[in-house]
């Protein structure tokens, strides 16, 4: 099968799919309310970086050991504001999905919203102590380990309050005198009810089972959480994530399936290294962006590097405008400008330095060579600094810098093709 017949397959049948993948309500919802919970992660990753003194007992400089005596003293107030923000992030993807999804059912936000928070904690806390005294519930699921629950609560949430509402389930008439915001609320009232009432329900018969419904969640989900978190499955997403790419398929096609799995494993990284746990995740958000993508899709910061000493004039400028922006891990610059999208002669590379980087990460982490990461900055931070804020093991560095030279040596000869070509074509222009 030649190139445009593979290529003419992928836009009959790929392209469909997952051109509806993307918006697929629920994924799409769920995509966007991962973004939108931004500077929430980015705040929450702070404290535990300040807790992650690089201190031992060896260690002799007063800046240092100035920051270890800062994260001791303040570990409380670190553990919280980290435990709130970063450590609670399925909480704010439920808020999220349901948000998004009334929105794009032009429903009212404010009550569905309050429900699907209600359902929410009531089947994520596992109360310890109900007394008047005080109350004392178990956080602990808050976590990306409590994700699937957030995206239950917020679909059944806004399907089963939609889909009643549209079918004037328990709708009291009222008179015209009354005004419409009492008027919206009893309507409301039977929805708000029966949804309330499935998940007290479910509370009761997993409380009675001495456990909670995001814990029976977890443990029968866990081995596919595990199996998420392998080299094959790294292999698998980012080689579809950039065959996608090259059919000029936005990889927002399976952000709504990939960005849920990232996060979540970051989220448990964080719980965990605010506790003092070994991290159990390597596939995470920041090891997508500061190891894997270096660059932007198909890492190509060290192909603008390149592209800045050619002997095409195309392929000079295309370099230099796209130069800065593959920095800060923008590459549409690149994918568009030179064109790295349907060229054929940059399929294998653009496509498998990200694959060779996922690949020599994974097995660096998965051998304790380099820190798994626990907290993550703007995905447009430059991928030295990023790998080592998200770690806070400067041998990420070196391994990043590693990468780059690895993907400049993959991109060259490809380069150096297209290269030939360009050149050909300039001279017989002028």
């Amino acid at each position: 099968m030649g190139f445009d017949t593979f290529s003419d397959k992928m836009d009959q049948y790929i392209s469909p799919l997952a051109n509806k993948l993307s918006q697929q309500r629920h994924l799409k919802a769920t995509r966007d309310a991962f973004m939108s919970m931004l500077p929430i992660t980015l705040f929450g990753s702070i404290p535990i970086i300040l807790k992650a003194a690089p201190v031992t007992e060896d260690t002799k400089n007063s800046f240092l050991l100035a920051w270890g005596r800062f994260a001791e003293k303040n570990d409380f107030i670190l553990n919280w504001i980290s435990g709130i923000t970063l450590s609670a992030m399925s909480l704010y993807i439920c808020i999220g999905i349901t948000y998004y999804l009334c929105r794009h059912y032009k429903e009212d936000i404010l009550r569905p919203l309050m429900i699907s928070i209600a359902g929410f904690l009531m089947l994520c806390l596992d109360p310890l102590k109900l007394g008047w005294d005080g109350k004392q519930v178990d956080i602990g699921f808050l976590d990306g380990r409590g994700i699937l629950l957030s995206i239950f609560v917020a679909i059944i949430t806004v399907e089963g309050y939609h889909w009643m509402r549209k079918k004037n389930i328990g709708r009291i008439s009222m008179p015209d005198s009354v005004p419409a915001s009492l008027s919206e609320t009893f309507a409301a009232l039977v929805p708000g009810i029966i949804l309330m009432s499935i998940f007290s329900v479910l509370f009761i018969i997993f409380h009675t089972l001495d456990t909670t419904f995001v814990e029976f969640i977890y443990n029968t989900m866990a081995p596919s959480f595990k199996a998420a978190d392998s080299l094959p499955f790294t292999i698998i997403s980012i080689f579809l994530i950039h065959l996608f790419w090259f059919f000029g398929i936005h990889d927002a096609a399976l952000a709504g399936i990939l960005g849920p799995i990232r996060d979540g494993n970051l989220s448990i990284n964080a719980a965990e290294k605010v506790s003092g746990q070994e991290l159990t995740n390597i596939f995470t958000t920041p090891f997508w962006t500061y190891f894997v993508i270096i660059g932007g899709s198909g890492s190509v910061l060290a192909l603008a590097f390149l592209m800045m000493r050619s002997k095409s004039k195309q392929l000079r400028t295309v370099g230099k405008v796209g130069f800065l922006p593959s920095i800060f891990g923008i590459s549409e610059p690149l994918i568009f400008g030179t064109p790295l999208m349907l060229n054929p002669i940059f399929f294998i590379p653009f496509i498998f330095t990200s694959v060779f980087n996922g690949i020599v990460t994974y097995l660096s982490m998965s051998s304790g060579l380099v820190g798994k990461t626990f907290a993550v900055f703007s995905w447009q931070m430059p991928a030295p600094i990023g790998a080592f804020l998200s770690t806070m093991d400067w041998r990420s560095v070196i391994l990043v810098t590693v990468l780059i030279f690895l993907d400049g040596l993959m991109y060259y000869p490809f380069l150096k093709v297209y290269e030939k070509n360009l050149v050909k074509l300039e001279k017989e222009y002028e």
